[in-house]
């Protein structure tokens, strides 16, 4: 942690997916714990799914930009986004990520195989984490549920700051009340798989 009673964190996905609100979600379960919060969001080509990137200051900082290598934890929620990202990582950030690769409608290049990139992860980080969302956001009920199925991953780490309870209460202040008992199924579900 960058400091006691501080976390740094940086989530990354592609437009469509939820990454802003998920932040959100988490800086306000964040205030009502007490902590101060800073957000920074970086947009891309969110409407043609380009990566879109925010990074949570949790504790008392300065300023809304990561340092490089300075994350606790990323969160992405898209395979190749946790490597754009891995400037913000350090051999002891948690890297929890969605095996669901989402392919550019470009496709131009060949997209790298999920299972090499978690075993190159793996040689090279202590905490990588992959997540089959897709499936878990199903399972719970629909997939537009994934960012709460990520979300949920996300409690589960026990140096993580804010408790799934708040991160529920958060979620129902924010989200529509026909979705709550679907997101907090994703959320627990999310919570079970890194609980193992």
């Amino acid at each position: 942690m960058a400091g006691k009673n501080s976390y740094n964190m940086c989530i990354c996905g592609v437009g469509g997916q939820g990454i802003i609100k998920t932040s959100v979600i988490i800086g306000e379960a964040a205030m009502n714990q007490g902590f101060n919060v800073v957000l920074s969001e970086i947009h891309g080509m969110s409407q043609r799914e380009g990566s879109v990137s925010t990074e949570l200051r949790i504790g008392d900082f300065e300023g809304s930009i990561l340092p490089d290598h300075s994350a606790d934890m990323l969160l992405s929620f898209e395979p190749i986004e946790i490597v754009r990202a891995l400037n913000k990582a350090n051999k002891d950030t948690k890297l929890v990520f969605n095996t669901h690769p989402i392919i550019p409608s470009s496709g131009d290049k060949p997209y790298p195989n999920t299972n090499n990139l978690i075993s190159i992860l793996e040689e090279n980080y202590n905490h990588v984490l992959p997540i089959d969302g897709n499936q878990l956001a199903i399972d719970a009920g629909n997939i537009v549920s994934l960012n709460m199925v990520l979300l949920g991953a996300v409690t589960a780490d026990d140096n993580f700051p804010i408790s799934k309870e708040s991160v529920i209460d958060a979620m129902k202040n924010n989200l529509k009340p026909q979705f709550h008992e679907l997101n907090v199924k994703a959320i627990e579900s999310g919570y079970q798989w890194i609980k193992g």
